[in-house]
């Protein structure tokens, strides 16, 4: 269990528990940088978004800013020249990346907010027209604002961007263009916010909080040191520096994509989402996402905005809103809700169909999720047995058995085969893994 558990693991040196890498020594000082700021004797943020590939946050403070993780700082103008040559600022208040291919004019676009007015960055370019008053391109969000942070539709209700001021919070829906108020006096005033792998982190002078960006809960021990979580400095760190394990010794417990589009993947008490690698590779514990589900997963598939996740004779479901949350009345019997008995090796269900096939031993069996009571309504052999987990996607059927798995054309194919393809091997391009 200790080496599958280490699978996930491999995102934890840019996760919280593990939201960034750690416990690097800080690097020499350049010539004539002895003035720069040093993030790791503590600083309070004015700002943190991430680049505009999406793989490294900006980390900003007065006229100068931290491309990544670990580095020097440099001047804010070598990004952002104009911010210095035309407009002479020393700071910025707020910043956020728009990451939304549904509005083109401004995805992957970078906004930085100072005073009354917003400026409009792509490609390290100010936009024309910019800067503009905050309320030509924001109406209803308030100046001089502390924080912002973008929060996409499945992490919130739509498609958002959080403006902090004070302990009010103002939501702007990217798409109606409309601004819903909300006060959360028990969050720390947000000198900055950070979106980073599905999290939300209010930032606090040298500390963070991670927030709920619906409720604004705060859930686990809080404030945390920044410094050992986002940053790499001498004698701190939080344990991340966890080695990838190799490919050939990874094994999965469940997979599983969601009406979303979102992929999951399983392993002992944790999971990753692997749809967003651009944003990297995290591990986090399954009870982060699913809290009532302690103690790890058999199998999970997803239908109707719902995801089923099955431990033992137990089935959980959970609706897939903004936020997971389970049904009431849940978790029942794997007899009362799917009609079957024993233990479950994996689960798969195909897009836009109703029967989930379930693999247990040397049996599959298809259940059909609109019968009401659910019954088995076939059972085959196996001709691939003990099966670790299952996914069906637009390129056929995944079963995974240890660090392989076998590709099927259909669920017909894989129930009929008696010859088993030839296995393919796990790749570091799947869950990052060591080849």
């Amino acid at each position: 269990m200790e080496l599958i558990t280490r699978t996930l693991l491999l995102g934890l040196a840019l996760s919280l528990t593990n939201a960034a890498p750690a416990h690097q020594d800080k690097p020499a000082p350049e010539d004539g940088d002895a003035a720069l700021p040093d993030r790791c004797e503590g600083i309070e943020f004015d700002a943190i978004t991430l680049d505009e590939s999406g793989k490294n946050p900006f980390f900003f403070k007065e006229g100068h800013l931290w491309n990544g993780f670990y580095g020097p700082a440099k001047p804010s103008t070598m990004f952002f020249k104009e911010l210095d040559e035309h407009h002479h600022l020393g700071h910025v208040d707020a910043a956020f990346r728009m990451h939304n291919p549904k509005k083109q004019d401004a995805h992957d676009h970078i906004f930085l907010f100072l005073d009354d007015h917003v400026f409009s960055y792509y490609n390290h370019t100010l936009e024309t027209g910019y800067p503009k008053t905050i309320q030509e391109d924001f109406p209803g969000v308030p100046t001089h604002l502390d924080a912002a942070v973008e929060c996409p539709q499945g992490e919130c209700i739509t498609d958002s961007v959080l403006f902090f001021k004070g302990q009010d919070v103002y939501v702007y829906d990217i798409v109606t263009k409309t601004v819903k108020t909300k006060t959360w006096p028990h969050l720390p005033l947000c000198t900055s916010a950070f979106h980073w792998a599905e999290h939300y982190y209010c930032f606090h002078g040298h500390n963070f909080t991670r927030f709920n960006p619906v409720s604004g809960e705060v859930s686990g021990t809080y404030p945390k040191d920044a410094r050992n979580y986002f940053m790499k400095c001498e004698n701190f760190g939080h344990g991340g520096d966890h080695k990838a394990p190799k490919c050939s010794e990874v094994k999965l417990d469940a997979i599983t994509t969601d009406d979303r589009g979102r992929i999951y993947l399983f392993t002992g008490l944790n999971y990753m989402r692997v749809d967003n690698r651009r944003n990297g590779l995290h591990a986090f514990p399954i009870t982060r996402g699913w809290k009532e589900v302690t103690n790890g997963v058999d199998a999970v598939f997803s239908y109707t905005n719902k995801m089923y996740l099955i431990k033992d004779d137990q089935v959980y479901i959970y609706k897939t809103d903004a936020h997971y949350v389970l049904i009431e009345g849940y978790p029942k019997s794997l007899r009362e809700e799917l009609g079957i008995e024993g233990t479950v090796d994996a689960a798969f269900l195909c897009p836009s169909e109703h029967t989930v096939h379930i693999l247990q031993g040397h049996m599959i069996r298809d259940v059909d999720l609109t019968a009401t009571p659910r019954v088995i309504n076939r059972e085959i052999p196996l001709p691939l047995p003990d099966i670790d987990a299952g996914l069906c996607g637009p390129d056929g059927i995944k079963v995974f058995k240890g660090s392989q798995y076998y590709l099927y054309e259909s669920p017909m194919i894989f129930a009929t085969s008696r010859i088993a393809p030839v296995p393919r091997n796990i790749t570091s391009g799947m869950i990052g893994c060591e080849d």
